[in-house]
């Protein structure tokens, strides 16, 4: 079995209940709560939304501030959603998916979760890519190749922690919001205008086209899938009130996060209002108009270097959640873990190289577009992780008496409705300007066949959960009767498996493991060779770290052997993780005794991450014993 893949039980399992929540009190268990709802609102702040919220406040000033409001609303609403599913169940999106669909269904699912994760890393990156070149004038292809380098720094953060991650994230969206301000302030809005622009106004046909931007951008569906993973990692308490107040605190968690994000949109409406609008440069569309226009508006030469450094800030905080989500997807629908420094890069290279194709074939003109088709991609994959989300959340058999009410069912399939509705009519526009262009036969049947399958997709994702409501492969039960301890036979140990590392704390591990077996059981003492002719040559390797670590371990079971222990010796090479797990399997063992050297951060990919590993291949007892390795 290839390393990189593992199986995986556990949403984000780095990382999962790993924040504590009930050792705390009063305001500083409050305070454990808050995090997930911040990196899930970086997503409604994204460089996507931008384009948006310019667009509609350049042409039409204050008047679709309530447009922000009711998507907030909508965002809030679904976000709620998603946090009770992971709350309640301790499943994300993608794992609950998978219980429920056939197996063809949940591929299809699987594979438009990662195409709207790819458009969504595709604008992060054009985003904090025109950021970069706003600020530093380095060409946009290139600032585009820079922002690979994130993953790196997803990867450090990741091994910090998640508070780490949180509070890394909070900071972004702290200089997002503080460079909104500043420029609100040096823009002097007129606040009696903006607070009318809250009360609903009747849209005409141009005002509609930007009304659905501004809803498609909001709703974001690889946010569904991050938020349900996130609140995961708060260790809640299993009964009614422990995870009644872990909905709670959620709630004001995704109410303060979700807000803020709302402040920072309808910030960019206002201020393209107050400066572009009453100035009469309606025609501003794209991002680089913007941050030229504001100096000479304004008056101020900081203004457009706050706007580029929050711009890169809303990329940068946003592709690192899309990263996330993606690792989730995978994870959910696939139960299959990839590396995550590998699945990083993947899901950045796959939304690099479209980019760089078309800046370096059409130039930085076609940007936009490119902008564009990567919200059309969103708009497809949106209805498919909404609808399953009301579904899973309604079922009283997997939720029990936290299935949402009658009253939250209503508002949430009439914000489904809308929203799936506004994003089939933005596809469906595409689709005729496809069928009324001149020629393009192939064209015109791919679209149509495309059309066909996202229809019988669409209609098989919804119906199937209320055919299978009762058939969950894994049944869940809220609070299930105590079950009769009936099978309390413990299996005697008779042979057990020593991993050795030939550093001072071999004799901690012998000692937990007679510990374990006694004078009763069978010893065997495993060392993986690692050296470069073992690399190369495996058994047939003699150099002279072979020869000597073979000593070591005859000299470990001769003294084992004098008093009294029945112990053979094992050596395996080249790779540590399939040794091992060969060498147990070879002895028959029924526990493996193994060290934890409790490696942080680089070490771990130094020296591998081998007990998360060897432990998805066997099935055995593994004894994990933590010691300190002086060698290190």
């Amino acid at each position: 079995m290839d390393k990189s893949f593992v199986k995986q039980d556990t949403s984000l399992g780095e990382v999962n209940s790993s924040v504590d929540t009930y050792s705390h009190k009063g305001f500083r268990r409050i305070l454990a709560y808050f995090g997930p709802a911040y990196l899930v609102s970086v997503g409604y702040m994204d460089p996507g939304n931008w384009a948006t919220d310019l667009q509609g406040g350049a042409q039409f000033g204050y008047r679709l501030i309530w447009v922000l409001l009711m998507s907030n609303f909508m965002a809030l609403i679904l976000q709620n959603l998603s946090a009770r599913l992971g709350i309640v169940r301790r499943k994300d999106l993608a794992q609950a998916s998978r219980e429920i669909y056939p197996p063809v269904i949940n591929f299809c699912l699987y594979i438009l979760a990662e195409l709207a994760i790819a458009a969504c890393d595709l604008a992060e990156i054009l985003g904090m890519a025109i950021g970069i070149n706003l600020l530093t004038g380095i060409p946009l292809i290139w600032g585009v190749s820079i922002t690979v380098l994130d993953t790196f720094l997803l990867m450090w953060l990741q091994k910090l922690g998640i508070r780490k991650l949180e509070a890394f994230i909070l900071g972004l969206v702290f200089i997002i919001a503080l460079s909104f301000l500043m420029e609100l302030i040096f823009a002097r809005p007129d606040l009696g205008e903006a607070v009318k622009g809250l009360i609903p106004t009747r849209l005409n046909k141009d005002s509609l086209y930007i009304a659905v931007g501004i809803i498609g951008a909001t709703v974001m569906p690889h946010n569904l899938y991050l938020h349900s993973a996130l609140v995961q990692t708060r260790k809640v308490r299993t009964g009614w009130a422990g995870i009644r107040r872990a909905l709670k605190y959620n709630f004001i968690d995704s109410f303060i996060a979700l807000n803020g994000a709302f402040f920072v949109n309808a910030a960019i409406l206002i201020l393209a209002a107050s400066v572009f609008y009453t100035t009469g440069h309606t025609g501003v569309a794209k991002i680089e108009d913007a941050y030229r226009l504001l100096s000479p508006l304004l008056g101020n030469r900081f203004a457009p270097t706050i706007f580029a450094i929050a711009l890169i800030a809303a990329g940068q905080s946003s592709t690192i959640t899309g990263t996330l989500a993606g690792q989730i997807v995978m994870e959910g629908y696939l139960s299959l873990r990839l590396d995550p420094l590998l699945r990083r890069l993947i899901t950045r290279l796959i939304a690099i190289v479209p980019a760089v194709i078309v800046i370096y074939f059409y130039g930085d003109a076609k940007v936009d577009d490119l902008l564009i088709f990567s919200q059309v991609v969103l708009s497809l994959q949106l209805g498919f992780a909404i609808i399953p989300l009301i579904h899973f959340v309604s079922d009283k058999v997997a939720m029990g008496e936290f299935a949402i009410n009658l009253r939250m069912k209503i508002v949430a399939w009439l914000i489904a409705a809308i929203l799936v509705y506004l994003n089939v009519q933005l596809v469906a526009g595409k689709m005729m300007e496809v069928y009324e262009a001149d020629g393009h036969l192939l064209a015109k049947f791919v679209v149509t066949i495309a059309a066909l399958v996202f229809t019988w997709l669409f209609i098989a994702m919804a119906v199937i959960p209320l055919i299978q409501r009762r058939r969950l492969r894994h049944s869940v039960d809220m609070h299930p009767e105590a079950l009769p301890l009936d099978n309390l036979k413990i299996r005697p140990i008779k042979n057990i498996a020593v991993a050795l590392d030939f550093s001072y704390n071999d004799g901690k591990l012998i000692a937990e493991a007679i510990g374990q077996g006694k004078m009763d059981a069978h010893y065997t003492l495993l060392h993986i060779i690692e050296s470069v002719s073992a690399n190369y040559l495996g058994a047939s390797s003699d150099d002279a770290e072979t020869q000597k670590d073979r000593q070591r371990l005859e000299a470990y079971a001769a003294q084992l052997r004098a008093l009294g222990y029945d112990v053979t010796t094992q050596l395996g090479y080249r790779n540590r993780v399939k040794e091992i797990v060969r060498l147990v399997k070879e002895a028959e063992a029924d526990m493996l005794i193994v060290g934890a050297h409790r490696h942080r951060g680089l070490k771990d990919y130094l020296f591998g991450e081998t007990i998360d590993a060897v432990r998805h291949d066997l099935g055995i007892a593994i004894l994990i014993i933590n010691v300190y390795a002086s060698s290190d």
